[in-house]
């Protein structure tokens, strides 16, 4: 009887122990990106965690941080710590890494895109290896891109149909380049983490910010504290799925392809979530009471060439080299 009650504890605790080898052998990577956990860029994220888990028998796992958590709420500073090896994975858009590597700008010029396929054309294509390159020179390897999406301004003060209508708002915008745009326009930027946002909009401290409908204004329920959208597509914005190139560097080739493909079919699934919602979006903001407004072309054409100054201002910052490779690939895909 004694021996069998050993025999018994032996054998569980051998059986723990085994367990316990099996858990500490599965890697843990920790994935940071900038917005709340019901935007597609959470949905992106965890879809790679899954084809990650699949693909290498639950040898890697991915553990995802929504709202830059593991920054301290600093979503500028999510691609630092990912170059310096403090974080493993990081999905975040161009323009939040533009003080770390100013030529990400480059994809939100104001006015710079018209359609998907030219952002296709870059994002998918040798523009995108360019500044892919650029963000490995910074500890960043770039995995895949994903969407973000053109940027719609909202605001409760009154309806955005011209530049002069902008004159005077408080409006939050999430890197440099947009403070440049927006002083352009006559507002008054306001730089403020996404976290903030949606209080300081409430609250009145802010008039209005600019986001895309499909991956921000749905999913983070903007709708509910801002009364007007106007629709005038000004910039494009992109994410990225990166990686600490430490950390890269870690595997061999196979898990590294692993890796890549995992990550290519995660924001492929992002992008195109991220389009649909996008296109049912506004009907479904005009359902929830926001009042949506859609210029005419000659409208645009008001807004283009009051935001040139900025254009100008930033595509000399990013350099001739970069920005021509982005206008000859968009040229091509028209």
């Amino acid at each position: 009887m004694t021996f069998a009650r050993v025999s018994g504890t032996a054998l569980a605790a051998a059986l723990a122990g085994m367990l316990g080898l099996g858990a500490a052998g599965a890697e843990t990577l920790r994935l940071s990106h900038n917005t709340g956990d019901t935007t597609t860029w959470q949905q992106g994220a965890e879809k790679f965690g899954e084809l990650l888990a699949e693909r290498t028998d639950g040898a890697l796992d991915v553990r995802v941080f929504p709202n830059a958590q593991l920054s301290g709420g600093d979503q500028m500073r999510q691609a630092e710590m990912v170059g310096r090896g403090a974080l493993d994975l990081v999905v975040t858009s161009a323009i939040n890494v533009t003080p770390l590597v100013p030529e990400m700008a480059v994809f939100s010029l104001p006015y710079l895109y018209s359609s998907y396929e030219q952002v296709d054309a870059t994002t998918q294509g040798a523009p995108g290896e360019m500044l892919a390159d650029i963000l490995l020179e910074k500890g960043i390897v770039v995995l895949a891109w994903g969407e973000n999406g053109f940027r719609e301004v909202t605001n409760n003060v009154r309806p955005i149909r011209t530049p002069e209508d902008l004159r005077g708002l408080n409006m939050r915008v999430a890197g440099p380049m947009y403070i440049d745009v927006m002083n352009a326009l006559g507002a008054n930027p306001q730089q403020m983490q996404w976290g903030e946002t949606m209080s300081a909009l409430q609250q009145g401290v802010v008039d209005g910010q600019e986001n895309p409908i499909g991956a921000v204004i749905i999913p983070q329920q903007v709708y509910e504290v801002q009364k007007y959208l106007t629709a005038w597509h000004y910039s494009y914005d992109p994410i990225f799925l990166g990686i600490s190139k430490a950390k890269w560097d870690s595997y061999d080739a196979d898990m590294q392809t692993i890796l890549r493909e995992a990550a290519q079919d995660a924001m492929a699934y992002q992008r195109e979530i991220t389009r649909d919602g996008t296109a049912q979006g506004i009907e479904f903001l005009r359902e929830q009471g926001m009042e949506v407004y859609e210029p005419s072309a000659e409208e645009l054409d008001a807004f283009r060439t009051a935001t040139q100054p900025a254009f100008d201002q930033w595509a000399e910052r990013v350099g001739d080299e970069i920005v021509g490779a982005f206008q000859d690939a968009i040229a091509a895909a028209n």
